[in-house]
């Protein structure tokens, strides 16, 4: 129903898990993307396996992030798109977390994203154009999970960051979106262990955890032009799992 032909994409931290789903799912559509990580040797993989293009970039260095726009409008003339994902999960106790992990998980996952938004700005108010795209997360501000607490703070602050931003850059044709993932099955969730992934998906009425590429079907629909009319929301993309109010509520899986 739509296509990105001619359209220019930058995704952070799109080396792997969802950033890679998201950049895969771009590609497919027709966009010209830009894989922009802090691992320079994994993003240089994935841009060739997806025919797309690597840079460079720290989300919590502004620099890096004002020279990534810059050398993608050098060479392509334009940014249409930015997919502001790259983002860390660390678990950390509350009871034991430190003034060093909370600033960490928000210097990255918030203050990052706030960084990806404001650098593509200018280059988008000049075309009068644009589609941003957040990665954000059920957690925090529909869901909690032990241990994340200063991740569920970020992920709640990043759509907070969204809305009131979408408001100020309306006028001038840009949209900012949220896509809320559930449990995906990237590499960082697989690091959470066996015994993590059975009880997530036990608790997901599809029973199954999701796919990076689920998270970037849904966020190439809002970095097209038929989504020009959405600006300021999110879009949960879980399997259902927050919908059940009790553990009975969720169906076991039909035999084969």
């Amino acid at each position: 129903m739509f296509s990105l032909n001619n359209q220019i994409a930058v995704v952070t931290g799109a080396a792997t898990g969802i950033g890679k789903g998201i950049a895969s799912a771009l590609c497919e559509a027709g966009a010209t993307v830009v894989i922009a990580d802090l691992n320079e040797s994994a993003a240089a993989d994935t841009a060739a396996s997806l025919g797309a293009h690597s840079r460079f970039v720290d989300v919590t260095k502004r620099e890096t992030v004002r020279a990534l726009y810059d050398s993608v409008v050098e060479e392509f003339g334009r940014l249409d798109i930015v997919c502001s994902n790259a983002g860390v999960f660390p678990n950390a106790p509350l009871e034991t977390m430190t003034d060093e992990q909370w600033d960490a998980m928000f210097a990255i996952n918030t203050h990052g994203t706030f960084t990806v938004v404001q650098e593509a700005l200018p280059h988008m108010k000049a075309q009068r154009y644009g589609r941003i795209v957040i990665t954000t997360s059920i957690t925090g501000s529909h869901t909690g999970f032990p241990g994340w607490a200063h991740y569920g703070a970020s992920k709640a602050a990043q759509q907070g960051f969204m809305r009131s931003a979408a408001l100020e850059v309306a006028r001038d044709g840009i949209t900012i979106n949220g896509v809320l993932p559930g449990n995906i099955l990237t590499e960082g969730l697989e690091g959470q262990g066996e015994e993590y992934l059975a009880e997530m998906t036990r608790a997901i009425p599809m029973h199954r955890l999701g796919d990076p590429r689920d998270i970037g079907n849904a966020a190439a629909f809002l970095a097209s032009r038929e989504a020009g009319y959405i600006t300021g929301q999110t879009l949960i993309i879980d399997g259902g799992q927050v919908l059940p109010e009790t553990p009975e509520a969720v169906l076991p899986p039909y035999e084969a």
